[in-house]
């Protein structure tokens, strides 16, 4: 577990689990870690008697799907944090319908369920509005593309499961944000194998001559584009333009090879999931109210954690003056950098 905690108050009672469910296995889960470990702290798990821990996918919708009945006949899980790997995969959701049946608080953190036919296999979500961060990195892409003169082409889209609703949305928002003289070629699933993540990036770039820019929309898809283009000799050709920012993205980029990421905050993912999910298990409706103001209301069961506009130096050609302040902070890499060192 995240929070090592062997009794409650009472001496008789014993601990209460909260588990945050992965998609799969990435470094990106190990910020969101660092935060479900400051929120144990931060919101006193501890003397409420409530361990947070994480489980780590295997890549798989059967493997969350064998998760989830596990946790079904345990009875002191009190709350389940979920990143769901396929947005509509009714056998996810049927087992988060019987957990919430239960009595188990379920909610989803940075993969969603299908909104529109299984919300109610949850009660919250919380997370980066994927689609905002699709047009973001779509808008980016768009002015990377005109400053160098192309005003048209096609690109692909790379992600794990093209039918995972984080990724579908990211997509989709590019898609609206770069423009009609862009054309999408494709969007290539690579079920979370690394090696098929860059063989995709080689088929693409194969396949599809007019091709202009590249864009990684799960975290691996950034290394893996700028890997490729790399080894053949293709950098100049494309605009990379990727999610996330892993250590081996944030090299890549230091050497030229990525052009923009946009970049979430799994750390305050992990924070907010421990926040709700205690407040929920204690039917504290204040906190609640204070995250979800708008409860009520169509689209007022999201939480959103913000996003990060990274170019290389000043002298890119993606701007402050592109995005909207009071969603996305522009950062230079340096600066990217120093703030990662501090939090």
């Amino acid at each position: 577990g995240v929070t090592g905690v062997q009794t409650c108050a009472l001496p008789i009672c014993q601990p209460r689990r909260l588990i945050f469910v992965t998609n799969g296995d990435d470094p990106f889960w190990d910020a969101c870690l660092s935060g479900l470990v400051e929120g144990g702290k931060r919101f006193g798990c501890e003397a409420a008697g409530l361990t947070v821990s994480r489980d780590v996918n295997n890549g798989t919708a059967e493997g969350q799907i064998e998760r989830l009945r596990q946790y079904a006949t345990q009875d002191d899980i009190a709350g389940i944090a979920i990143s769901v790997i396929q947005a509509d995969n009714q056998s996810i959701v049927e087992e988060m319908r019987k957990l919430r049946a239960k009595g188990v608080e379920v909610i989803t953190v940075d993969g969603d369920v299908n909104r529109d036919t299984f919300r109610d296999a949850r009660s919250f979500y919380i997370g980066t509005d994927n689609v905002v961060g699709g047009r973001t990195l779509g808008t980016a892409t768009r002015a990377l593309l005109e400053a160098k003169g192309v005003r048209n082409g096609g690109y692909v889209q790379f992600a794990g499961f093209t039918d995972n609703d984080n990724a579908r949305s990211r997509m989709n928002g590019v898609g609206e944000a770069i423009g009609a003289a862009y054309t999408e070629r494709d969007r290539m699933a690579d079920e979370m194998d690394l090696p098929r993540a860059r063989d995709n990036v080689r088929n693409a770039t194969q396949n599809h001559q007019d091709l202009v820019a590249l864009v990684g929309i799960w975290a691996y898809n950034a290394p893996a584009i700028a890997d490729v283009v790399t080894e053949n000799g293709t950098r100049e050709k494309y605009v990379v333009a990727t999610f996330d920012a892993q250590d081996l993205a944030i090299g890549h980029m230091e050497k030229g090879r990525i052009d923009v990421m946009v970049v979430q905050n799994p750390f305050e993912m992990g924070v907010q999931t421990v926040r709700l999910l205690k407040a929920l298990v204690e039917d504290d409706g204040g906190v609640v109210a204070d995250m979800f103001p708008r409860a009520d209301q169509p689209g007022g069961d999201v939480f959103t954690t913000g996003l990060r506009v990274v170019v290389p130096d000043e002298s890119s050609p993606v701007k402050p003056a592109l995005f909207d302040p009071a969603v996305v902070e522009f950062m230079v890499l340096p600066d990217f950098k120093a703030w990662l060192a501090k939090y």
